[in-house]
């Protein structure tokens, strides 16, 4: 039976990382501030910010929120994200996403100083992922696999490593990542021939298809490690993953859980992303 990677584990490991980097800023006079920018009333934005604004008050970050109608003009989203660039208080800008069909989406996303996209949705932020330089911060979900990764100790060096999944959101920088930790790594998408042989092969797994279930017993071995990344509801109404978690445990070495596993490390690493902001400023004004 595998070994359950706890999510819940990670992210209390990595908020009292952020805890104390706010403790050792405040004595310094600054306050770790994220600006959440937020268009229409959509259910899921709206439960999303009330946990997210509980996250921040728990690690001590101040969170500013600018809601607009759904109506909202493009010009007024740019001088929103101009005034949260040039805040001398805000260390972090998040824009909850999609965006209205009238809005230009990439304009907007990449109107966001790279010093401040803490969400690691500009093309500034990314290609700090794939070239390594200091630029931004990389997307959350991906590092946060890599959290969990690094809190349970497994080693990537010399690994072979399988991301199912090709999306500028998980799929490419979690590659990109894991390549860092000096893993040998294959990308799997929808025209992968033969995907559960390559799947099976690997040492590592991280499935975001972001499709429910959809890597069953066929695509396992002994001895994997998954990172399971989807969020999916399945035919039966119940939160699912990727993975068909079921028959991947009595196989795999050790899994994570949905829900509970990467999702849970997810807004911890924004938060952190908040707060390393908030220290590259402070270190930069000391210089």
């Amino acid at each position: 039976m595998a070994r359950q990677l706890s999510g819940k584990e990670v992210a209390a490991s990595v908020n009292h990382k952020s805890e104390e980097a706010v403790a050792f800023l405040r004595e310094k006079g600054v306050r770790p501030c994220l600006a959440i920018i937020r268009v229409g009333e959509n259910q899921s934005d709206l439960a999303y910010e009330k946990s997210l604004v509980k996250s921040c008050q728990s690690v001590d970050i101040i969170c500013e929120r600018k809601i607009f109608p759904v109506d909202v003009t493009q010009e007024e989203l740019m001088e929103a994200i101009e005034e949260a660039n040039n805040s001398d208080v805000v260390h972090g800008i998040l824009i909850f996403r999609p965006l209205p069909a009238h809005i230009c989406s990439d304009q907007v996303e990449n109107a966001v100083h790279p010093a401040k996209d803490v969400d690691g949705m500009t093309a500034a932020s990314m290609s700090g992922v794939f070239t390594g330089a200091d630029l931004g911060f990389p997307p959350c979900t991906p590092q946060a696999c890599m959290e969990i990764l690094d809190y349970y100790g497994i080693d990537c060096k010399g690994k072979k490593a399988v991301v199912v999944g090709r999306s500028l959101v998980v799929g490419k920088p979690a590659a990109m990542m894991l390549l860092k930790k000096d893993s040998t790594v294959t990308i799997c998408h929808t025209k992968t021939e033969d995907m559960p042989s390559i799947v099976k092969d690997a040492d590592i797994v991280i499935a975001a298809a972001g499709q429910a279930e959809i890597l069953d017993q066929a695509y396992f071995s002994p001895g994997q490690i998954v990172l399971d990344v989807g969020i999916n509801v399945n035919a039966q109404g119940r939160m699912c993953g990727d993975v068909n978690y079921a028959s991947a445990l009595p196989i795999v070495e050790a899994i994570t859980p949905v829900p509970g596993g990467v999702g849970s490390v997810t807004t911890s690493v924004l938060l952190g992303h908040v707060v390393e902001a908030a220290m590259r400023k402070w270190k930069g004004s000391e210089m």
